[in-house]
């Protein structure tokens, strides 16, 4: 996993920019050139920059002094330097709540009022003494002077108690701010809340101003913060406050200071010389409320819902997307440049698209654009978090058992005849809430793969149309701005192809962005449902064209893979573990093939679904690429 790292890791002197990360640090002036300054005002300043311990290094334990001017988290810098493919909450219970982690994760501090070091942990990491005593042992022979721990939580407090021959710092010896630190200024109403500990069915609604006893992992949005423990500088939910601009403060017992509001609408800013947090009145209520409706007025994707053909994919272009939603209208325009030699080397799977109308013509029939709008308008629906869950779940079993008109239904099985026969095929989601600028949505709604059966297909329609109101779905497009009432789906009815290995890729390099002109691949043994997902680690492979270098980044390991059913569906089979999934020559195939369909598209970064048959090569999804 470390290929290429060496490549960037230069000597200090050599480079006229900091580098990504050094393995050791020899002077204060290079602690500077990595560090950021994590609060700088009247209180006080904090230099810390991040390091990153990887235990399971090729060459035995490796310290990386990372630069955090560059990076704000551990887990950007370790999928940027090809060390892990591991996100969100994988990554964090991996490698900070389990002892046999793989990296070790903290950060330096510069103690400025002791002008002293200190090396630490998120308050939440669950670090053992062995623990404890590694990151000593494996940071003071590459630093230049003396480190000391400082514990940022009780559990840390014990942990340190029991480790003598680590020198220790306690919060109590540096002399932490007393009452209040403004983490970043800003101000905005929302609904008070108390939240103990964030654990998985603990759910945080946009509108709500959150008061976090012990500091979260991870964060959905939300309209402000208020912590009532300081600890490490490099806590999460401080850095994804200021990148959403909330009003987010240290407040020493904010939760008993504040439990009669909690519930009501407050209004809450944080300044430099202090903070207001009081009972919102009706005026700032109103405003933000009208804020919010606003920016969803302004973003209503279109659709044309007079057009009612089921036209197959060779009838459509990408100009067809507000009638049979992107997905769909772009793999047709794939399909044209297939056909007339713009990209001759790949097949796009026949199928044929459902567009807008039925959907609309299915509420109506059923009344359920009632009990959308009913929804859409209702307060509590819209306040209440887990209540929206709530009925989002059951408008989706609302739809699933929705009556289809007949004709329609007849309609669809005869030209499922007509242009398939009995193949299998994919029930894929094709929305007009998708590849907006700046938007994929890619990932927020249902595909049914290798259906067999009329009654299934129907039944798989219904289960397509129905995850427009995924709940993550809403809440993406809700806090995009998106018009819920806007919002439609087609259903694409594609031949199902069994892969031998599937995956996806993208026209361009995400973990260098300055390296534009690359392909990153990911690959797969079988069906590339896993590769979507993210739930196991595939073969990642970046080509370079300008070298013609294919670059073995990870190599996949599964011993089973995802195979059609016979009756419908997909099972698991067990494979032999230890293959390569990708030939060099079929990664330039697949290369080459992404490069004349990005063209296709005017030359924008493209996000590729593919997959093989034997030498063959299908593409079944193109879409412009996002940067998250």
């Amino acid at each position: 996993m470390l290929l290429g790292i060496l490549l960037w890791s230069v000597v200090v002197s050599a480079q006229p920019l900091p580098p990504r990360f050094l393995l050791r640090l020899s002077s204060p002036v290079e602690f500077n050139r990595l560090a950021r300054v994590y609060y700088q005002g009247r209180f006080y300043a904090l230099p810390h920059l991040m390091f990153v311990i990887d235990r399971a290094a090729k060459n035995g334990q490796r310290v990386y002094f990372v630069n955090s001017k560059r990076y704000s988290f551990h887990n950007e810098f370790a999928v940027a330097n090809y060390l892990t493919l591991e996100r969100g909450r994988e990554f964090f219970r991996h490698n900070y709540l389990e002892a046999q982690r793989r990296f070790i994760l903290g950060t330096i501090v510069r103690q400025t009022k002791l002008d002293k070091y200190t090396f630490e942990f998120w308050e939440g990491d669950l670090s053992t003494p062995e623990i404890v005593r590694e990151t000593y042992q494996a940071l003071q022979p590459g630093f230049f002077a003396p480190l000391f721990f400082k514990p940022n939580s009780a559990q840390q407090e014990e942990v340190a108690a029991s480790v003598t021959e680590v020198p220790r710092l306690s919060p109590a010896e540096i002399s932490p701010p007393q009452d209040y630190v403004p983490l970043n200024q800003a101000n905005a109403v929302g609904v008070l809340r108390i939240v103990e500990r964030m654990t998985d069915d603990v759910i945080l609604d946009r509108n709500e101003i959150v008061i976090f006893r012990e500091p979260p992992i991870s964060l959905t949005p939300v309209s402000g913060v208020l912590t009532t423990s300081f600890g490490t500088p490099l806590a999460h939910v401080n850095l994804l406050a200021k990148g959403w601009g909330i009003p987010n403060a240290y407040i020493k017992g904010a939760a008993e200071l504040f439990q009669p509001l909690v519930g009501k609408h407050v209004f809450f800013e944080v300044r430099e010389d202090g903070y207001v947090l009081r009972r919102a009145n009706t005026s700032e209520t109103l405003e933000a409320g009208r804020r919010l409706a606003q920016r969803a007025d302004l973003l209503t994707p279109e659709a044309d819902l007079d057009f009612n053909e089921l036209a197959s994919l060779r009838e459509q272009r990408r100009t067809d997307a507000k009638r049979f939603g992107a997905k769909s209208a772009n793999l047709g325009e794939v399909m044209l440049a297939a056909r007339n030699g713009r990209v001759p080397d790949i097949i796009v799977p026949p199928g044929f698209a459902v567009p807008f109308f039925y959907y609309q013509q299915f509420l109506e029939e059923n009344k359920l654009d009632e009990t959308i709008l009913e929804l859409l308008g209702n307060d509590r629906f819209n306040h209440d978090v887990v209540y929206r869950k709530q009925r989002l779940a059951e408008l989706r079993s609302l739809m699933q058992n929705g009556r289809l008109n007949e004709a329609f239904a007849r309609a669809v099985l005869a030209r499922k005849r007509a242009l398939l026969g009995d193949k299998g095929v994919f029930v894929r989601s094709s929305t007009n809430s998708e590849d907006l600028p700046n938007f994929s949505g890619a990932g927020l709604y249902t595909s049914v793969p290798n259906v067999r059966e009329d009654q299934t297909l129907l039944a798989a329609i219904k289960t397509v149309w129905a995850s427009l109101w995924n709940y993550e779905a809403y809440e993406a497009r809700e806090s995009f701005g998106i018009n819920h009432s806007a919002v439609y789906a087609a259903v694409l009815i594609q031949e199902g192809i069994n892969a031998e290995a599937a995956g996806v890729l993208i026209t361009t390099n995400p973990f260098d962005r300055d390296e534009r002109r690359a392909v990153y691949v990911n690959a797969k043994r079988g069906l590339g449902i896993r590769v979507v997902e993210g739930r196991r680690v595939p073969e990642q492979l970046l080509f370079q064209p300008k070298t013609n270098v294919v670059r073995v980044l990870t190599r996949a390991g599964d011993d089973t893979m995802l195979t059609f059913d016979e009756r419908g569906g997909v099972r698991e089979v067990n494979i032999e573990t230890g293959r390569i999934v990708l030939t060099d020559a079929m990664v330039r195939r697949l290369a080459r093939a992404a490069l004349q369909i990005e063209r296709v598209f005017a030359g924008r970064a493209q996000d590729i679904e593919w997959l093989t048959v034997g030498s063959q090569l299908y593409i079944v999804q193109a879409r412009p690429y996002v940067e998250k």
